[in-house]
């Protein structure tokens, strides 16, 4: 039996903000969270996503882009949708004593990545690491 919290992250394409959540709080958790994150429509882990979280020392260059799909039957202890969409087609997990909804902007998917797309990135991490950084610390979801 385990006592970390099994936690749930859900976003549209899991390719942005829920792998940047995921792996803040990972990084941060101490070991005190399982941590998962999943999208309604997968895509790929984006690599200004990456690039951006390498500047704060989180590597998030192994996770993956997962179907929501993937969790269905698992017991959650938190589910944190991080952008309206997923929210409004987020299915029921069973067991989820907590569920959570904390919107972050959705940064720009331009093929080309300009000076104004890692920019935009960077404010979207800002937000997420202040976020979930002060839930790995403290444990409390609010």
């Amino acid at each position: 039996m385990t006592d970390k919290k099994r936690v749930l992250i859900l976003c549209t394409g899991n390719s942005c903000r829920s792998q940047m959540a995921e792996g803040v709080l990972r990084h941060y958790g101490s070991g005190r969270f399982e941590v998962f994150s999943a999208g309604t429509a997968p895509s790929r882990v984006n690599p200004v996503a990456i690039e951006v979280m390498k500047e704060l020392g989180i590597d998030i260059s192994k996770q993956r882009s997962k179907h929501v799909d993937e969790f269905k039957g698992r017991n959650f202890d938190c589910v944190i949708t991080v952008c309206d969409n997923a929210r409004e087609s987020c299915p029921f997990f069973g067991g989820a004593a907590k569920r959570f909804h904390w919107s972050f902007p959705d940064p720009p998917h331009d093929r080309e990545i300009t000076p104004e797309t890692t920019h935009a990135f960077r404010q979207v991490r800002d937000q997420i690491h202040r976020k979930f950084k002060a839930v790995a610390e403290t444990g409390l979801f609010e």
